[in-house]
């Protein structure tokens, strides 16, 4: 691509860097912002470096927040015997656009994964399990919304064998999300209709073994 504009070019470059953006589409982002006002482009750097420096994680349940505590887990409407463990914002913001789900989350930051070298100690697993004993938890439910995939599996066995011998209820989204499948690209459909027939932890083994 032959730009003559050295700026332009630069700019490119780092819109290319997004996931989904080809050279092409950086090239009428960047003429794009260039057409616009200058206060217009202001607020939008402003609001880029203000993402990257001021978000902050709820010390609750580790989803973005623009302060200590989420949006969600201060809201004393929700329901405090419902714990949803999620992978990242991305199936927080999938499961809650279903507005069938009134429950509290916890959100892992990822998924065990050897190949990887991701461990338990490299997600907030153990944060959980602090959450779920602590004296004051009033948890009845635990759902385990994670990605249908090898790597979801092995999170959900993980964490369920630190929790046997207690009468948490676990459970699962239903198979109407297919395995290998990713949360964040279900229609909205098909996630409420999973978590509102969400199985109890046992049957989802017998149904995947």
């Amino acid at each position: 691509m032959n730009i003559p504009s050295k700026l332009i070019e630069n700019a490119v470059q780092e819109f290319s860097r997004l996931p989904g953006i080809g050279k092409k589409t950086a090239l009428r982002l960047v003429l794009h912002l260039l057409k616009q006002p200058t206060e217009e482009v202001n607020f939008f750097t402003e609001a880029i470096h203000r993402l990257r420096h001021e978000i902050r994680f709820c010390v609750h349940c580790h989803n973005v927040s623009d302060g200590e505590v989420c949006g969600i887990c201060a809201d004393p409407r929700r329901d405090d015997s419902l714990l949803c463990v999620v992978e990242s914002l991305r199936e927080v913001i999938a499961i809650e656009s279903t507005q069938q789900y009134r429950g509290r989350y916890h959100v892992l930051g990822g998924l065990i994964s050897p190949m990887d070298g991701i461990g338990p100690e490299k997600l907030h697993i153990f944060s959980l399990l602090e959450r779920l004993k602590a004296p004051d938890s009033s948890v009845k439910e635990l759902i385990m919304a994670l990605s249908p995939t090898m790597e979801g599996d092995t999170t959900i066995f993980y964490i369920t064998r630190q929790l046997e011998g207690g009468d948490l209820r676990i459970s699962t989204l239903s198979r109407g999300v297919a395995f290998g499948g990713e949360l964040e690209y279900v229609d909205e459909l098909t996630l409420a209709r999973s978590i509102a027939s969400r199985l109890p932890f046992e049957q989802y083994l017998s149904k995947t073994d």
